[in-house]
């Protein structure tokens, strides 16, 4: 399976995690959290951007293989999470 996002071509083969999140700058630091997470906490720390992120590192490997695509608007975000999440219920 293979879902397509402007010209990019991205394998849904092999995939162990799929996940949205935010990227978030903490006082200078750069961090990956939850969706969740920024639901709660987010009016402390400054928004960069959501991101979906198309995780392939098998279990107990130390360099992660992930494809990342970058959203500004959480909007934006669920609409690509909810057509990649079509080819998971076929």
């Amino acid at each position: 399976m293979v879902y397509r996002f402007n010209d990019e071509e991205i394998s849904l083969e092999n995939l162990t995690r799929l996940y949205g999140a935010v990227v978030i700058d903490m006082q200078g630091e750069v961090a990956e959290m939850s969706l969740e997470w920024f639901d709660l906490y987010g009016d402390k720390v400054k928004l960069i951007q959501y991101v979906l992120v198309f995780d392939y590192t098998l279990p107990g490997e130390n360099v992660r293989d992930k494809k990342v695509l970058e959203f500004t608007s959480k909007d934006a975000l669920i609409e690509t999470m909810q057509e990649v999440a079509q080819f998971f219920q076929k």
